[in-house]
């Protein structure tokens, strides 16, 4: 998601003070529709919640179901490559070489931002799902916040072409900006540009940290010719 900070949450009953503020790290679910022509079958899976707890001993647990007795906090993830726990396999999933090749080309040369990594930021952020949307109200492709849409000149963030063309634009800030770290700048695209530079790189946000490793193996599969 464009410019996301690590503000999005999502609280389960009696969340504790402390919790809360760890709870500004994590993400949101994205609705999940097919994109027109592609099988549903192949998009990524929507995670399952993932429950975080103190247990009677005193120690952090994670379960995929709500402990009976313990306070818990609800973990989401915003986008399909930023969940710490996903079991998908990121060095054979299905790629998505022709989907709007002509728009992430165009969007590409404009902006002077590597092809593969539009392509592997599109498939990190909704795996190539144009109806893509989160509750925070990130939208499309490349996930643009309204805001940051309408800062980018992009006036339909629906439309494939100009959510492209928009995430693109910002992807090549933050390459400008972090001196074409591609790292650095997945993590901004992620978590933000002031939580790159506060931390003096990736930020230890769970979400950012998995999210730039998927990103950096699409993106070398993206490059990897065909065959």
């Amino acid at each position: 998601m464009v410019a996301r900070s690590p503000d999005r949450f999502c609280w389960a009953h009696f969340a504790s003070a402390a919790l809360a503020c760890l709870g500004l790290l994590l993400g949101s679910v994205q609705a999940q529709e097919a994109t027109p022509g592609t099988p549903s079958q192949d998009l990524p899976k929507p995670s399952p919640k993932v429950y975080r707890y103190l247990s009677t001993a005193g120690t952090t647990s994670f379960s995929d179901r709500p402990p009976a007795h313990e306070r818990y906090v609800v973990l989401n993830y915003g986008c399909y490559a930023c969940n710490p726990k996903s079991t998908v396999n990121w060095n054979v999933t299905r790629l998505f070489r022709e989907a709007y090749a002509s728009e992430i080309d165009q969007a590409a040369r404009l902006y002077n931002v590597d092809p593969a990594l539009v392509r592997a930021v599109i498939h990190a952020e909704s795996g190539f799902n144009v109806h893509a949307r989160s509750p925070k109200g990130a939208i499309g492709l490349m996930q643009l916040m309204p805001g940051t849409a309408r800062e980018l000149g992009v006036a339909n963030p629906r439309h494939p072409r100009e959510n492209i063309h928009g995430g693109a634009r910002y992807l090549a800030q933050m390459l400008v900006r972090f001196k074409s770290d591609i790292t650095l700048a997945t993590a901004a695209y992620n978590a933000g540009p002031h939580a790159v530079q506060k931390y003096a790189g990736v930020p230890p946000f769970a979400e950012t940290q998995v999210y730039v490793q998927r990103v950096r193996i699409l993106h070398e599969r993206y490059k990897a010719p065909q065959g």
